[in-house]
């Protein structure tokens, strides 16, 4: 019967176990999105699930409505206050976060729960618009089992066994991996938009971890110690040696006295390129970056499709990497970049600001009036790093003249400080000069064929214009730690010794195949290849009717497969859990003589075997049980876990005698 209190009557509230496992399905698919959302809001997000918890174990009069209404005006408030809108990726989503844990704390009814279950499957959806990579996913996959789980435990209650919460994850689990045939047909065959729904305009308005277009002392420190995958590189010849693996990003001109950025002046043609050596195919793969620029092999000689190239050589795209970018291009390891500078490039390269770095300016002014030709100053630069300068992802903090600082005191730093310092070197002794940052290095993966370059692998080098050669890469901080160009990134800050950091780095580089065939198969599968799926059926470009036939194909041959193991396996168990607790109880009645005959009630059957239970000792308590079970399946509208437990109970405790068989044999349906 309905519960009721001094306050409004609510009919099918929720049990306290239901509403826990609500709570924690609840707080799984927040979590999702912990990591985006502001501090100021996931404390009190988090904090809602275990105090509604607590309060509903102590308090049975529901949340107020007067108290909610408030929270979902403060939320919309606050949501703007913070983003400046309550539409997009991140608004939307900690708005939807916000709402789905105020759902819980207003479901009292069973509908409430099962419409806040849906809306946490929304939520935790959402978090694949975010990221898609496979671990991520299959996260996601494992919460929504749990979703699964708390809407099987709002269904009529079954007998609960000792351990009802592990048999509920079963059965999401379970249910989980039956829907796991058609979510598969689904993907594949459900027309999609030309781009993924994670590609849509606006869906990247945050900045992604990666290369910025400027550098000044620390600002690629995080860079250096990000592990995650950056780009991958397949290459359609022979592999270039680790010293020769450097991937121009960015050409940066313009020095301020602390920070480079990239040249502003307008695009002129590319910088002439000859006398090209070891030319070499390779197709990239990069990862979201919501920048522009692409990576290749230094230098590069071809433009990829729906990108152009720089007079300085490095490569864009026309609009933002917001997706998975994958284009093929070619380099040359080998080269004569730009033989002739042109004048308004020299002064560019020569361009440092006033009244900055003096120790700097005298001493590369004193190696100039020494009568050293370029080539010699460039070598006193790198045996002056070589001499006494310390490679550190940690050096110490830099003032107003970063350089003089780094030459003269600190003597500690990383890429970033030995190129930055090389250059203005170079270009204080009348050597133009400029900073390229990219990517140095990667671990090559054998399995996958493949080479792998992580954010780790952030480099910053220079360049320096010498007559008759042109652009020369001049990387200091080979001089330094040569480590770190012949071995890799996580070798140079390792010292060569094992770690377990190193370990297992190793051995995400080795899964990382697993990764890069997530990458290809399900995030790069667009409307495109969706429409390729029917080739190998003769179907060379599957229309929107050809792909909703296959799904239904395959839905058809799904239901049909599902029905023959149904039917293989036995009959499907109906009904609640005062049904099963009653089917057990025939089931024992029929072991001892007394079967119920299929067109037989509890009360005829009663009347039935009441003269041969009359001379046993279980007479009244079995009509006691067989008149409960009519009383709770007929008499009342709402089954408590308790009054179900109580009647499986008394079951279990009822001695059932061994009766005449003449009453098994008069238990034949009569025709």
């Amino acid at each position: 019967m309905p519960v009721c209190a001094p306050w409004p009557c609510f009919p099918m509230r929720i049990e306290q176990r239901q509403f826990n496992l609500l709570a924690i399905a609840a707080l799984v698919a927040l979590a999702s999105h912990l990591t985006r959302l502001p501090l100021w809001l996931s404390i009190p997000l988090i904090a809602i699930a275990p105090l509604s918890m607590w309060s509903r174990r102590h308090r049975e009069k529901p949340v107020s409505a007067w108290l909610r209404i408030p929270l979902v005006a403060l939320l919309v408030f606050a949501i703007y206050s913070n983003y400046g809108s309550i539409f997009g990726r991140e608004p939307g989503s900690a708005l939807a976060c916000g709402l789905l844990m105020l759902k819980v704390l207003e479901s009292e009814k069973v509908r409430d729960a099962k419409a806040a279950i849906a809306f946490a499957a929304f939520v935790l959806m959402s978090a694949l618009l975010f990221t898609q990579t496979m671990s991520f996913t299959l996260v996601v996959c494992l919460s929504l089992s749990l979703l699964l789980a708390a809407l099987n435990a709002l269904q009529p209650a079954p007998i609960r066994s000792r351990h009802p919460f592990g048999r509920e994850l079963r059965t999401g689990a379970l249910l989980l991996g039956f829907g796991l045939p058609l979510a598969i047909g689904a993907f594949l065959f459900v027309p999609r938009l030309g781009s993924p729904l994670w590609g849509a305009p606006g869906a990247f308005d945050v900045a992604r971890t990666g290369l910025s277009e400027s550098m000044a002392p620390g600002s690629m420190t995080e860079l250096l110690i990000d592990d995650s995958p950056a780009l991958r590189v397949h290459f359609e010849s022979k592999v270039p040696p680790n010293s020769a693996r450097y991937f121009r990003a960015l050409v940066l001109w313009d020095f301020d006295g602390r920070t480079w950025s990239r040249d502003s002046w307008p695009q002129q043609t590319q910088e002439e390129i000859s006398s090209t050596t070891q030319l070499i195919s390779y197709t990239v793969t990069l990862e979201p970056t919501n920048q522009p620029w692409l990576a290749a092999l230094d230098v590069p000689l071809d433009t990829p499709p729906l990108s152009r190239m720089s007079r300085d050589r490095s490569l864009f795209a026309r609009n933002n990497v917001d997706q998975l970018r994958q284009y093929r291009t070619r380099s040359a390891l080998g080269y004569v970049l730009a033989a002739s500078l042109h004048a308004a490039d020299r002064n560019r390269a020569l361009r440092l600001p006033k009244d900055f770095n003096p120790k700097t300016h005298a001493l590369a002014e004193r190696w100039r009036s020494e009568g050293r030709a370029d080539s010699a100053i460039v070598d006193a630069a790198l045996q002056l790093f070589n001499a006494s300068f310390t490679y550190s992802l940690t050096p110490p903090l830099l003032g107003r003249n970063s350089v003089d600082e780094f030459l003269f005191e600190t003597r500690t730093g990383y890429c970033e400080h030995f190129s930055s310092a090389f250059v203005v070197m170079m270009r204080s002794a009348g050597i133009p000069a400029r900073v390229v940052t990219g990517y140095q290095g990667g671990w090559w993966n054998e399995l996958g064929d493949y080479l792998l370059v992580r954010q780790s692998d952030a480099h910053a080098w220079s360049e320096v214009w010498l007559e008759g050669r042109g652009w020369v890469r001049v990387d200091p901080t080979a001089s330094v730690n040569p480590e770190r160009i012949e071995l890799g990134a996580s070798a140079s800050t390792s010292n060569g010794s094992w770690s377990a950091g190193s370990w297992l780095l190793d051995l995400r580089n080795r899964l990382d195949v697993v990764n890069r065939m997530w990458t290809q198969t399900i995030v790069q599968f667009n409307a495109l290849r969706q429409k390729s799926l029917l080739t190998p059926f003769g179907k060379a470009e599957a229309e929107h009717s050809d792909l909703l036939l296959a799904l239904s194909l395959i839905v058809a041959v799904f239901l049909i497969v599902t029905t023959l193991w149904v039917l293989r396996t036995g009959t499907v168990r109906r009904g609640d859990g005062l049904d099963a607790a009653w089917r057990g109880l025939q089931q024992r009645l029929t072991r001892h003589g007394m079967p119920m005959r299929l067109d037989e009630g509890p009360i005829d059957y009663l009347k039935r075997v009441r003269p041969a239970l009359d001379k046993t000792a279980v007479a009244r308590d079995f009509e006691r049980l067989l008149r409960d079970y009519v009383d709770l399946r007929y008499a009342r509208v709402n089954l408590s876990d308790a009054d179900i437990q109580a009647f499986a109970r008394k079951i279990r405790e009822l001695k059932l005698p061994r009766v005449v068989k003449s009453h098994q044999q008069s238990a034949e349906p009569r025709i």
